[in-house]
C-alpha cells in the first residue's frame, strides 16, 4: 500500500481542494493517460488496485507511471466513541485530486490495449476520469 515512509506531523486538517490542478495536468512520461474530472481523495488502495488492474491488462507489457502520491493523513475515531476528547488516530493516507490532474500515464501499448486497460483503473478509482493521448501521437505508425 503506498504511504510516506515519514510524516512531519502525525495528523493533518482536512483542507478544502478548490480549483483546477495546476501542475500535474499534462502527460509528461508516457503516451496515454487518464485526466480527473472531479474533487476527491483517492486512497493509497484505490490507487494501488487501479495499477494492478492496468499492468494485468497490459500483460506487463509497457510502462505505467503513477503520477498521484497519498501523502495526506487521515483519522478517525473508533466507534461508539463520544464527541470530542481530542482528533482520532491517522487510519491511513490519501492524495487530494482536482480536476486536470494527470492520475496514470502508460507507455509502449498499442492505442487499444492502453485505453481499455486505463477503462479498467478508471472503473477502481472514486473519480470520473477522461482518456487522453499525447498531441503527437501517430495514430497509423504504431509502435509497440
Amino acid at each position: 500500500m503506498l504511504q510516506p515512509k515519514k510524516t512531519r506531523f502525525r495528523r493533518q486538517q482536512k483542507g478544502r481542494i478548490k480549483g483546477f490542478a495546476q501542475r500535474g495536468n499534462q502527460l509528461a512520461f508516457g503516451s496515454f493517460g487518464i485526466k480527473s474530472l472531479d474533487y476527491k481523495w483517492i486512497t493509497g488502495r484505490q490507487i494501488e488496485a487501479a495499477r494492478i488492474a492496468v499492468t494485468r491488462y497490459m500483460q506487463r507489457q509497457g510502462q505505467v507511471w503513477v503520477r498521484i502520491f497519498p501523502d495526506k493523513p487521515i483519522t478517525s475515531k473508533p466507534a461508539d466513541v463520544r464527541m470530542g476528547k481530542g482528533k482520532g488516530n491517522p487510519e491511513g493516507f490519501v492524495a487530494p485530486v482536482s480536476p486536470g490532474r494527470i492520475i496514470f500515464e502508460i507507455e509502449g501499448v498499442p492505442f487499444d490495449i492502453a485505453k481499455e486497460a486505463l477503462r479498467l483503473a478508471a472503473q477502481k478509482l472514486p473519480v470520473t476520469t477522461k482518456f487522453i493521448v499525447r498531441r503527437d501521437y501517430d495514430m497509423q505508425n504504431q509502435t509497440i
